[in-house]
């Protein structure tokens, strides 16, 4: 059986990381109208033809959230509609994944809304990279490639690796993938102790391990108000850390956030453009996911395993 013709589209959420991956498979991104009418609707036409084709739509659910969303869905029903042999929905940011479970009385659960959304839409498998939480894949009856972006993350910071790092989790549900870094690089491990207050404020409380005299490395996976690694930073640093560091999948940056960066606690903001992200001269490093989702793409079409792309190389 020959492998169907691959052809990529992309929403208005992120189309130069779209073009990017586009770049690194060596095709054209797919022609497509994906516009709003006056009343806020959105408008989607595909103006190529896909019929028989392995379509891929690359579409982060950042801000503003709800309509990226709709724009992902509506693409997804277009394709299904333009007789698209199978559709993959391409989300290198999954937003809503922090709704995941029913933490307080009489709330729902939209991370499983959202998968039965896209499932609903004409989905048949999905991409995606670094959930805020891995039980989210079971949120769906079709299959889930889950990308780490670690790989990228890792080559970046092979010349912060020693004896003098400690790799520090914001809270305790990040330790498992704080320890992974730690022994990756060599380095030291360590937790910072957080109580939330509100949903953009966050009192660190206390520290697990030693950080005196050393460069120390946050690791998470999303932040948004920056009050978590601002906070830790602050604690951190009147325990007698050198310098700090955080590295972030998802930097859904607000003003807020931009503001708390400013103070200068944080030396370095190391993320990726799994949403585009306007850096306003802070010292913020955006590292490409492209290439880890172009390789995705060509072996999910060509129904490879996509296994090796968790190796790390040189460490």
């Amino acid at each position: 059986m020959s492998t169907p013709r691959l052809k990529v589209f992309s929403g208005n959420s992120n189309r130069p990381l779209a073009e990017e991956i586009c770049k690194h498979i060596g095709i054209p991104l797919g022609e497509a109208t994906v516009t709003a009418f006056p009343d806020g609707e959105s408008f989607v036409k595909i103006n190529e033809n896909i019929r028989g084709h392995d379509v891929y739509i690359v579409q982060s659910t950042c801000t503003p959230t709800n309509h990226h969303l709709m724009e992902l869905l509506i693409m997804i029903d277009a394709a299904k509609r333009a007789s698209a042999q199978r559709i993959t929905a391409v989300l290198p940011f999954y937003g809503y994944a922090r709704q995941d479970r029913k933490d307080q009385p009489r709330v729902p659960i939209t991370a499983k809304l959202v998968a039965n959304l896209l499932t609903s839409a004409g989905a048949n498998r999905v991409l995606t990279m670094d959930l805020h939480s891995q039980q989210i894949q079971g949120f769906f009856d079709i299959p889930v490639d889950h990308l780490f972006a670690s790989p990228v993350f890792f080559k970046y910071l092979e010349s912060f690796r020693g004896e003098n790092l400690v790799v520090v989790s914001p809270d305790v549900g990040g330790m498992k993938m704080a320890a992974a870094y730690a022994g990756i690089l060599g380095a030291g491990l360590g937790m910072v102790w957080k109580k939330r207050t509100s949903a953009t404020t966050v009192e660190s409380v206390n520290i697990v391990g030693d950080v005196a005299g050393k460069d120390v490395l946050i690791i998470d996976d999303i932040t948004e108000t920056a009050g978590t690694l601002v906070n830790a930073a602050k604690l951190l640093r009147a325990n007698g850390a050198v310098s700090v560091r955080a590295a972030v999948s998802h930097a859904l940056l607000g003003e807020v956030a931009y503001e708390r960066l400013q103070g200068g606690l944080i030396d370095e903001l190391i993320t990726t453009n799994s949403i585009p992200l306007d850096c306003r001269g802070l010292p913020i490093k955006v590292l490409s996911v492209a290439d880890l989702l172009a390789e995705a793409i060509v072996r999910i079409n060509n129904n490879e395993s996509v296994t090796s792309l968790f190796k790390v190389k040189g460490f």
